[in-house]
């Protein structure tokens, strides 16, 4: 009597690039190998290096990208490797072309819509002889190889970029630090900004605590700017030149031409 095979484990978690999860755990984990078209897919029957089957259901519009990391129903981790498949591997010509070539081929395999990964010297897409052959016309040298796949994601989508999964939280800190770190304090600041306004204004700007400009909602006395002042004359400017009969300027200028009157002396 033969045992049954062990029921598949159902898996509906992914921690994104394995953040906040410990060396430890990652290493202990199993590692199920996808290729791209896999992992683009919400249900996916797979087999981790431990021989178990796996039953992937994820949210609709889910991809997967090597170093994610999916949640068993027992608890248990599953690291995703991108599974190496054939791509064509794209490098500018050093002889006929510039690395610029690059990027004007990453334009035009983006209006085509094709998946593309983008690196600095490289671009990768998926196996396509017609494409080869618009890109080598282009004087690109295309090669064909078997490698790791990770191309772009949309732009505002969860899966924005080969590695948006790492550089998320990165994003939003920087973006916050940035908007609220002005260099004063507004509590204080701003309290005495505007208790000077019942004072008649008989103050100086030394009284605010600001290293911005700001508008309070009454006019200030202007300071008076530091340093020398630009002069611009925009006083008794003569009128533009315009060479004629009337003009009073020597105009053999020695490109052998003649203005139609005479030469005049100064």
């Amino acid at each position: 009597m033969t045992d049954k095979p062990a029921a598949a484990l159902q898996v509906g978690k992914r921690i994104a690039g394995g953040q906040g999860l410990s060396q430890v755990l990652l290493r202990r984990a199993s590692a199920v190998e996808l290729d791209w078209d896999v992992r683009q897919k919400s249900r996916i029957e797979a087999t981790d290096s431990l021989g178990r089957a796996l039953n992937v259901f994820l949210p609709r519009g889910t991809v997967l990208r090597g170093g994610d990391v999916l949640v068993c129903e027992d608890g248990s981790l599953v690291r995703v490797k991108a599974a190496p498949q054939p791509v064509l591997v794209v490098t500018h010509c050093a002889d006929h072309g510039t690395p610029f070539d690059l990027l004007r081929a990453a334009y035009h395999l983006g209006n085509r819509h094709v998946p593309l990964e983008l690196q600095p010297d490289r671009l990768l897409l998926e196996p396509d002889h017609v494409l080869a052959d618009m890109l080598r016309g282009q004087h690109l040298i295309v090669t064909e190889t078997s490698s790791a796949f990770e191309p772009e994601g949309g732009a505002y989508g969860a899966g924005a970029g080969a590695h948006a999964g790492h550089a998320h939280g990165h994003a939003h800190d920087h973006g916050r630090d940035h908007a609220h770190d002005h260099g004063h304090k507004h509590d204080d600041g701003h309290d005495r900004g505007h208790a000077h306004a019942k004072q008649g204004h008989d103050h100086a700007h030394a009284a605010h605590d600001h290293d911005h400009d700001h508008d309070h909602g009454h006019a200030h006395d202007q300071p008076k700017a530091g340093g020398k002042p630009i002069a611009i004359p925009v006083v008794g400017q003569a009128k533009p030149h315009v060479h004629g009969p009337d003009c009073d300027h020597d105009h053999d200028h020695g490109h052998g031409h003649s203005h139609g009157h005479e030469k005049h002396d100064h």
